[in-house]
């Protein structure tokens, strides 16, 4: 199940922390009825600095037990991670995190024994000092880590949520080809605009509602012609979706020429995601077609690729939202294919349940 970047716990601003912390231990005081003055002294200095070690140890603990741990996360999840913060950068906060954890605990625990063994009260006192200044010193040396788990935490909590127990329509193709126009004629209500860290544009989500059933509907960052290795994090953002959500696809090609991308280089691309997706329900729509001349259907062209220039896949429907063609058309298609992807969910979580 993804959703677990809701759960994650609420990290303090590392001032906070400490200044939290510091006034707890000095709160801290002897136990009764020790009547020796140096006694008494040992006593207050070991627990006023055992207070301030576990007031600062036991929130890093907190975050790094309850922070998810990557490999049992949903992977589309888990793919977000990477795309936000770079391959084994999450990891590496965590850990700097349990590092200041262990290194507080370790001169704490150091200091209030130095403490407890103290001969005389002023040497109690000053044990005591050092040991709170030591305290501060480390920690302030690696507060870093936890105002950067601070802004990970804060990062991941406003990601958009996408339930894969709802029936999703994906809308992919290549920049600028009017997946978001599809998108907003399709949704029932008006499309929320989800933002990514890694986006400099938001990405739409909406929702279609037919036979009392919910749907999601969702446009992605176009796709261009190259190597997987040479893509952007927006472009690997639709193959995540792709690769991990229980998603029907909606291709949207434009051979109009004005989205900035050739009829040629979509058709290579549209060929390869076709292939890396075939287990995936599929619609193609050529979109903008009041900006197509009129082919007669019977040309016969020397090469698949000619064909698609001219007409798209075999089977697209032709779509202009500016002169409303085809779009009842997209309308009742979309609800067959969305009604199939919901049996396919449905047949899948039986055949997991029994």
């Amino acid at each position: 199940m993804v959703g677990a970047f809701q759960k994650l716990p609420m990290v303090m601003p590392s001032i906070d922390i400490l200044s939290s912390a510091q006034r707890k231990a000095r709160n801290v005081t002897p136990t009764k009825g020790i009547a020796n003055i140096a006694k008494r002294e040992r006593n207050r200095g070991a627990k006023q600095l055992d207070a301030l070690m576990k007031e600062l140890a036991v929130p890093l603990r907190v975050y790094t037990e309850n922070f998810p741990n990557k490999r049992y996360l949903h992977p589309y999840e888990s793919s977000l991670i990477e795309l936000t913060f770079g391959e084994g950068n999450y990891e590496e906060v965590l850990g700097r995190v349990d590092a200041l954890r262990k290194r507080l605990i370790s001169v704490g625990k150091q200091h209030a024994s130095l403490c407890a063994k103290s001969s005389s009260k002023r040497e109690a006192e000053e044990q005591l000092s050092e040991g709170l200044k030591k305290l501060e010193e480390v920690f302030q040396l690696g507060k870093n880590a936890v105002d950067d788990l601070l802004n990970v935490a804060k990062t991941l909590r406003a990601m958009p949520v996408v339930d894969p127990q709802i029936p999703t329509l994906c809308l992919v193709g290549a920049p600028n080809v009017g997946k978001s126009s599809l998108v907003r004629i399709l949704s029932t209500g008006k499309p929320e605009v989800c933002n990514y860290p890694f986006t400099t544009r938001g990405i739409l989500m909406g929702h279609i509602i037919f036979n009392y059933e919910r749907f999601q509907v969702t446009d992605t960052p176009g796709l261009l012609r190259r190597r997987y290795d040479d893509r952007n994090n927006l472009e690997k953002l639709t193959l995540a979706v792709l690769s991990h959500l229980p998603t029907a696809v909606l291709y949207v090609h434009d051979l109009s020429g004005e989205c900035g991308t050739s009829p040629y280089d979509q058709f290579i691309t549209y060929k390869e995601i076709r292939e890396r997706f075939e287990d995936h329900l599929w619609l193609d729509v050529v979109s903008k077609c009041d900006l197509l001349e009129d082919s007669p259907a019977n040309i016969l062209e020397d090469d698949v690729a000619g064909r698609y220039k001219r007409f798209g896949p075999d089977g697209a429907i032709r779509v202009s939202i500016k002169n409303e063609v085809g779009v009842d058309e997209l309308k009742n298609r979309v609800q067959d294919l969305l009604g199939s992807q919901m049996a396919r969910l449905r047949a899948e979580k039986t055949q997991v349940e029994s």
